[in-house]
């Protein structure tokens, strides 16, 4: 399993705190001013809140369920690139052979074309999981204070992709990939023209080629439907008007719920006087209560809405990619000490 995210409560306050905070500080001045100025009269009646609250819990719900449909989406495309690399790895090392070459070369250059091969594999996997860390505009989760405090941040980002294209590459590969606006897709190009070379020499039989080109068009396919989810926003009339209907039921709500808590307290002021005329500052904790779940539960949406962006919730594409690469090289009997490290885990999460 490639995910390792645990939520624990205190990394759930810690997540909110500065919202739990703000919220704190508006139903303290509320109902300070409500019960040190006697406002009895700044009140709304509880119908029209409850409607405002019913039409913002059925959005954020539908949010949530497009967001965790796009994270599950994601997910299954890179694990379709999971399935179809180890299958791409095992055919180059059954295929490429001197079973039907009418001129055989020597081993030793049928295990050089297969690592050739292989590598700009591996080469595709890391230019496209570069491209899906690229930022867009409407990728907003990544600043936030509690992401850039906690310095969560993938890798790509703190590396070039050239440099981490050098090892993978020929000088000539690379220079001719990085002159390219889609340069997933010019490796995947540049495979295809290899292959054909390998099946012109007779080393790679014509229905082995035929193969070969299929794994070839899934990965298109799925590098496609990565580049959708990638450009194509979740819609912004959705996200951004739930985002200000939150904000209006939480910023309504002392006006509601307040005095209801000021006319039980009345009510209790005959049987127990002091508990009835502090009655209403118990406001406070519901009030925190109710706008604490409507704003994580938006906060949550909007945190899934990016799959690709690099956050603590999103799909761990760069833990994928770097284990494909072991598998594939461990695969191709090189030296454990020459084989990458899976990328660190910080903070219980991986990349």
């Amino acid at each position: 399993m490639y995910t390792k995210k645990i939520f624990t409560v205190k990394q759930l306050v810690i997540w909110t705190r500065y919202e739990t905070l703000f919220f704190l500080c508006i139903i303290i001045g509320f109902v300070s001013a409500y019960y040190f100025l006697d406002l009895f009269w700044v009140k709304i009646p509880w119908t029209p809140l409850a409607l405002i609250g019913t039409a913002v819990a059925f959005v954020i719900g539908f949010q949530n369920n497009s967001a965790y449909g796009r994270i599950w989406e994601a997910r299954k495309i890179w694990g379709g690139i999971v399935n179809t690399s180890r299958t791409f790895g095992m055919f180059l090392q059954d295929m490429i052979t001197n079973e039907y070459a009418e001129n055989p070369v020597p081993e030793k250059q049928l295990k050089s074309e297969i690592k050739i091969i292989t590598y700009r594999h591996i080469a595709w996997m890391t230019a496209l999981r570069h491209a899906m860390r690229l930022p867009k505009p409407w990728e907003t989760t990544s600043a936030h204070k509690t992401n850039q405090e906690f310095s969560v941040r993938p890798p790509e980002l703190n590396s070039n992709l050239s440099d981490d294209l050098q090892s993978y590459l020929s000088e000539a590969d690379l220079d001719s990939i990085m002159n390219k606006n889609n340069k997933p897709t010019a490796l995947l190009y540049q495979q295809s023209h290899h292959l054909k070379r390998l099946k012109e020499q007779g080393i790679l039989w014509e229905f082995s080629f035929l193969e070969l080109e299929a794994l070839l068009q899934e990965l298109f396919t799925l590098q496609g439907q990565s580049e959708r989810i990638k450009n194509f926003p979740y819609p912004r009339q959705f996200a951004t008007m739930n985002h200000f209907f939150m904000w209006v039921f939480v910023l309504l709500l002392p006006l509601a719920l307040v005095p209801q808590f000021a006319d039980i307290g009345i009510e209790l002021k005959d049987t127990y006087p002091i508990i009835g005329n502090l009655f209403v500052w118990l406001s406070i904790p519901f009030y925190i209560i109710v706008a604490w779940v409507f704003h994580t539960m938006e906060r949550i949406g909007r945190t899934g809405e990016n799959p690709f962006e690099g956050t603590a919730n999103d799909v761990p594409i760069s833990t994928i990619s770097r284990g494909i690469e072991i598998d594939l090289r461990q695969n191709l009997d090189e030296d454990h000490k020459d084989i990458p490290l899976q990328f660190p885990e910080k903070f219980n999460t991986q990349f």
